[in-house]
C-alpha cells in the first residue's frame, strides 16, 4: 500500500495552484508590487477646491494614493489656474490625472448647447477645445465628458442590503422612468441627431485633443436605460460604445470604461475591457460592482466583492492590455459607521480604495 505524505501533497498542490509569475515573486520581505509609470493607479475624487492644501490632501495620500480627479470648476479652464492646482497637488505628494467637462448647471449649458446641436454650439466647442489646451498645459492627460440627453437619474433608489447586514445600496428600476419629462433645459431628441451632434463634436475636438497629447474620454450612459425622459440613449449599449469609438479611431478618443455599467447592459466587462484596451481607446476606468436581474432596467450597485462581476479578472484584463492611467473604485455609501459620525463616506471610501489596490497588487503579480 502507498503511504502518501500529507505535506508533500500539500506542497505539490499549491506548486500546481501558484502561476510561474506569482510563485517567482520575491518572498516575504521583498514588499508588494506598487503603482508605476506603466501601471495602472487607484484614484480618488473629484478633489474639491477647499481640499487642495496640505491637510485635505493628506486625506487621500494617508489610503496611499498618488493620483486624483481633479474638479472643473473654472470652466472653461485658464491654463496659469490649473497649473497652480497641480502644483500644490504635485508638492503634496499628488498627480492630477483627469478633470471632468461640467455637463449640468449652468456651468453645463455650453456642453447642452453641443448635444442638442443649438446655436451656441460652435462657441461651446471653442471653449472645450481652449480647454483641452488649458488641461495638457497643466499635464493633465484625461479629459472626462458626458453626452446624455437627459441623465436617467429618477431611476435610482436607495435601500439596505439584507445581504450585507443592511449596508444601504442603490438600485435602479426602468419602471421609474415612465412618464419622467425633459428637463427645463432639455429636450427630446431622436437617437440618430444625438449621434450627429457626436460626431460633429468629435471632428471638431479630437484633432485638437491629438495635438495636445490629450485623451477624450466618454462616460457611457448610467444608468443605461433604453429611454431616458423620451429620449434614446445612444451610450447605453455595446454596439454604441463600439460606434462612437469609430466616429475617430484614435487614443485621443477613448471610452471611461465602467465594468459596472458593463455589466449592467449584460455583458461581459474582461471581454469589453479587452476589446477597447487593446485598440488603445480606455481613457479612465470605473471600477465598481452590480448584482443584475434584468440588462438595462433592473439591478443593485453593491460592494466590490460581493456582485456579479469577477473584479480580478478585470484588473487582470487592464493589466494584460497594458493600461496604465486611473482607475476609480467609485460609488462607495451606506455604512452605519458613516453615518453615525456623517463622514461622507470615508469608511466605504477606505475600504473601495483598499479593495482596489489589493486587485491591483495581484494583477501585477500574476502579470
Amino acid at each position: 500500500m502507498t503511504i502518501i505524505n500529507r505535506r508533500a501533497l500539500l506542497g505539490a498542490s499549491g506548486a500546481a495552484l501558484a502561476t510561474p509569475a506569482l510563485a517567482a515573486w520575491p518572498e516575504a520581505g521583498k514588499g508588494m508590487p506598487s503603482e508605476g509609470p506603466d501601471t495602472p493607479h487607484i484614484c480618488l475624487g473629484p478633489i474639491a477646491d477647499s481640499e487642495i492644501n496640505p491637510a485635505g490632501i493628506r486625506r487621500y495620500t494617508q489610503l496611499g494614493l498618488t493620483h486624483i480627479i481633479l474638479n472643473g470648476s473654472g470652466y472653461p479652464w485658464n491654463a496659469d489656474t490649473l497649473k497652480a492646482k497641480v502644483k500644490t497637488l504635485a508638492d503634496n505628494g499628488l498627480k492630477a490625472g483627469d478633470i471632468g467637462l461640467p455637463w449640468s448647471g449652468s456651468a453645463g449649458a455650453g456642453m447642452r448647447d453641443i448635444i442638442y446641436g443649438r446655436t451656441g454650439r460652435d462657441k461651446a466647442i471653442e471653449d472645450v477645445e481652449a480647454s483641452i489646451r488649458a488641461a495638457s498645459a497643466a499635464g493633465i492627460p484625461i479629459v472626462e465628458y458626458n453626452f446624455y440627453v437627459h441623465r436617467a437619474n429618477e431611476a435610482y433608489y436607495d435601500h439596505p442590503d439584507p445581504t450585507r447586514g443592511d449596508a444601504g445600496v442603490e438600485s435602479v428600476d426602468y419602471a421609474r422612468m415612465q412618464g419622467v419629462k425633459p428637463g427645463e433645459d432639455e429636450v427630446v431628441q431622436e437617437a440618430e441627431t444625438t449621434w450627429a451632434n457626436l460626431k460633429y463634436f468629435l471632428d471638431a475636438v479630437v484633432p485638437v485633443a491629438e495635438a495636445s497629447s490629450v485623451r477624450l474620454a466618454l462616460h457611457p450612459n448610467d444608468p443605461p436605460v433604453p429611454i431616458s425622459a423620451g429620449s434614446p440613449q445612444i451610450m447605453s449599449t455595446l454596439a454604441g460604445w463600439k460606434r462612437m469609438a469609430d466616429i475617430r479611431k484614435s487614443p485621443a478618443n477613448c471610452l471611461i470604461f465602467d465594468c459596472g455599467v458593463t455589466r449592467e447592459l449584460g455583458e461581459n466587462p474582461v471581454e469589453v475591457a479587452r476589446y477597447f484596451g487593446q485598440r488603445d481607446q480606455i481613457g479612465h476606468v470605473h471600477y465598481r460592482n452590480v448584482r443584475l436581474r434584468v440588462p438595462r432596467q433592473d439591478y443593485t450597485e453593491v460592494y466590490p466583492d460581493n456582485g456579479d462581476n469577477n473584479m480580478l479578472a478585470v484588473m487582470k484584463a487592464l493589466v494584460a492590455a497594458k493600461y496604465k492611467y486611473m482607475i476609480f473604485p467609485e460609488h462607495a455609501r451606506g455604512l452605519d459607521v458613516d453615518r453615525d459620525l456623517k463622514t461622507n463616506a470615508a469608511a466605504a471610501w477606505a475600504y473601495h480604495t483598499a479593495y482596489a489596490r489589493a486587485m491591483l497588487q495581484v494583477a501585477l503579480m500574476e502579470r
